[in-house]
């Protein structure tokens, strides 16, 4: 695989100081060559065109639109490791992986970088199917099932990542949405071999999810930590 200039981002690691952040806009399609479950983990290894130097150990990369951590140093052919816990596969397609399967690669952003699509934090809110895919009037069109608790943030003209790809969401209704794939996002990414009941990560966009609890806030006309007594467990 060709080799793709570096970018250096923060780390994808829930207790850490930083947090990793994406665009949506996929760099690279990677490849699937090592399963292994072990001690309630799940270890997975890909190929990349990335070079070493941006798979340290501890960097962050999105994989089908979650963000994972690697747990060892890339090779200079491209492969790492990362480990996904049983949540993030209970959550998210992971693990549906098989050997061979192709993914959507992104590096974390790093400070100074252009944000050519929307902030997306690789935390799957939901996995949706395709309802249907093809050619709509000219246009390659994917219309989504999402869950239910994912409505209120789906709007037409907004953001939604899916499996990693930063989409504007087109037509709405109940229960599913449309979204209109351009030519350059079906040539970089693998939308165009999607069909009817394949399942995909959903990501809402945040600033939504953010006007939300604002919302919510608000309208209870109080402090969310009015009345709340303090903990009684011992730091360290």
């Amino acid at each position: 695989m060709p080799s793709i200039p570096g970018r250096e981002g923060a780390e994808c690691d829930k207790v850490s100081t930083r947090s990793a952040m994406f665009t949506g806009l996929v760099e690279a399609i990677g490849e699937v060559t090592g399963i292994r479950n072990r001690a309630g983990v799940r270890e997975i290894r890909f190929r990349s065109p990335f070079p070493a130097s941006d798979l340290r150990k501890g960097a962050s990369i999105s994989i089908h639109g979650v963000c994972l951590t690697l747990i060892e140093e890339g090779t200079a052919e491209g492969a790492f490791r990362v480990e996904a816990a049983r949540e993030t596969l209970r959550r998210t397609t992971l693990a549906h992986l098989r050997m061979g399967d192709r993914v959507h690669l992104e590096r974390a952003l790093s400070a100074g970088d252009r944000l050519g699509g929307h902030i997306v934090q690789g935390h799957v809110d939901g996995i949706g199917k395709v309802g249907r895919a093809g050619r709509l009037r000219g246009e390659w069109v994917i219309e989504v099932l999402m869950p239910r608790d994912l409505v209120p943030y789906v709007v037409e003209k907004g953001s939604i990542a899916i499996d990693g790809v930063s989409l504007t969401v087109g037509r709405v209704a109940p229960g599913r949405f449309r979204v209109h794939i351009i030519p350059a996002t079906l040539g970089a990414t693998l939308l165009a071999t999607y069909r009817r009941g394949r399942r995909i990560n959903l990501e809402v966009d945040v600033i939504a999810k953010y006007v939300e609890a604002r919302l919510k806030h608000e309208a209870s006309g109080r402090s969310r930590f009015a009345g709340v007594a303090p903990s009684e467990e011992e730091f360290e």
